[in-house]
C-alpha cells in the first residue's frame, strides 16, 4: 500500500525540507489540501526539492479554474517534476461555488465530465500539435496560438483523479479518470458495498482496467509514537467526523451504521453554532468506524484490517519533530499490504 503525507500549507520555505525529509523516509506522494492556502504553489517547492515522489493536490477545487489555466499549472507542474505531477480535482458543495467563489451552480458530474475532457483536449493540443477544438454544454475551447503553447514535454499525460461520495460521480471516477480521492467520512463498509461496485462499473463503461485506477482514502489514520500522540490525532479527527457528519451530503454513511440521529444532531449544532461542542458527540467506537488507530507499531495492521484490500493509498498526516527512523519503518510495514494498483497508464 502507498503512504501519502502533507506538505505544510503556509509557510514555502519549510516545503522544500519538509518535502525532501519526507520522501528520505519513504513516503510515496506529498499531497496539499485546499483550505486556507494556496493548493499548487508548495507543490512546485516541493517538485524541485525531490527526485521520486508523487505530487498532487487532494484536492483543487475545479470550477472556480478556467479549465485553461488549471492545465497550464498542472503542465508546468509536471515538466518541472519529470512527470510526478497527478492532479486531484473536486467540485466542492453548492454553497462553497456559489456564495464563497460566486460561480453558478448546476449538476456537478456532467460538468466535471466536461472539465475533464476539456483539460485533456488542451494537453493533447500542446504535446501532439492537435487543433483544439472541444465543444461541451458548459465549456467551448476553440483558440490556442503558438504564443499561448508551452513547449512539448515527451512525458505521459497528467493522470487526473477526482474526489467522490456518491453513485454519480464515483461512476464517473471509474469511466473517465485514472484514481479516485474517497472521503474521511467513509466507513470501510461504504468503501466495499458502495464505492467499489459503481466504481468498477464505471470502469467496465469505459474498459478501464482496476490496476491503472488508485483508490485513496476512505478514513482517517490517527497514529504517532506513543499512546499520547495517538489521543491527540484522534481528537483532531473526533472534530473533523463531527464538522463532516454535520453536513446532509454524508447523512448516507452514517445512515448505513444507525447513525441517522447523530447527523441529525450535529447539523442542529452547526446551525446553532455549537462548533466547538460537536466533537464531544463522536464515540470512540464511532470514531473508529472512520479511522485506523495505534502507534506507529500498531498501525500497520489497523491499517491492514481497515483498508486493506479496498484501498490503494492513505494518507498519514505526522507532527512537527517526527523521528525519521520510527516513521521509516512503520512506512516499511505499511508497503508489505497488497494492493490492487500497479501505476497509472495514461497517453501522451
Amino acid at each position: 500500500m502507498r503512504v501519502f503525507t502533507e506538505l505544510p500549507p503556509a509557510d514555502w520555505r519549510s516545503v522544500g525540507p519538509a518535502a525532501e525529509a519526507a520522501e528520505k523516509a519513504g513516503f510515496d506522494a506529498l499531497m496539499t489540501t485546499e483550505l486556507g492556502h494556496d493548493v499548487l504553489a508548495p507543490l512546485a517547492f516541493a517538485a524541485v526539492a525531490t527526485e521520486r515522489v508523487e505530487l498532487t493536490p487532494s484536492i483543487a477545487v475545479a470550477f472556480p479554474r478556467s479549465p485553461t489555466v488549471l492545465a497550464s499549472q498542472a503542465w508546468d507542474l509536471q515538466a518541472n517534476s519529470r512527470g510526478r505531477f497527478v492532479l486531484g480535482l473536486g467540485p466542492q458543495v453548492k454553497g462553497h461555488n456559489e456564495r464563497r467563489f460566486g460561480i453558478p451552480w448546476s449538476p456537478p458530474a456532467p460538468r466535471l465530465r466536461e472539465y475533464i475532457e476539456a483539460l485533456r483536449a488542451i494537453w493533447r493540443c500542446w504535446e501532439t500539435g492537435q487543433k483544439l477544438d472541444y465543444r461541451g454544454k458548459h465549456y467551448t475551447l476553440t483558440l490556442m496560438t503558438p504564443d499561448f503553447s508551452p513547449e512539448r514535454t515527451g512525458l505521459p499525460m497528467v493522470p487526473v483523479t477526482i474526489s467522490a461520495v456518491g453513485p454519480a460521480m464515483l461512476r464517473l471516477a471509474g469511466e473517465l479518470c485514472d484514481g479516485v480521492r474517497l472521503h474521511p467520512i467513509c466507513s470501510r463498509r461504504y468503501l466495499e458495498e458502495v464505492c467499489l461496485p459503481t466504481m468498477l462499473e464505471g470502469m467496465q463503461r469505459s474498459g478501464r482496467r482496476r490496476e491503472h485506477f488508485d483508490i485513496h482514502g476512505g478514513g482517517f489514520v490517527c497514529t504517532g509514537a506513543d499512546e499520547a500522540a495517538v489521543r491527540k490525532a484522534m481528537e483532531w479527527a473526533r472534530f473533523r467526523v463531527a464538522f463532516y457528519g454535520s453536513t446532509r451530503t454524508y447523512r448516507p454513511i452514517l445512515a448505513m451504521h444507525g447513525l441517522e440521529d447523530l447527523g441529525q444532531k450535529l447539523h442542529e449544532m452547526s446551525v446553532q453554532g455549537r462548533w466547538k461542542e460537536m466533537a464531544q458527540q463522536i464515540s470512540d467506537d464511532t470514531l473508529r468506524i472512520f479511522a485506523a488507530c495505534g502507534t506507529y507499531a500498531e498501525i500497520p495492521g489497523e491499517i491492514e484490517r481497515r483498508f486493506g484490500g479496498a484501498a490503494d493509498s492513505i494518507t498519514i498526516a505526522l507532527p512537527p519533530g517526527w523521528e525519521p527512523g520510527p516513521v521509516r519503518e512503520m512506512l516499511a510495514e505499511i508497503h508489505r499490504i497488497p494492493q490492487a494498483f500497479r501505476g497509472f497508464r495514461t497517453e501522451r
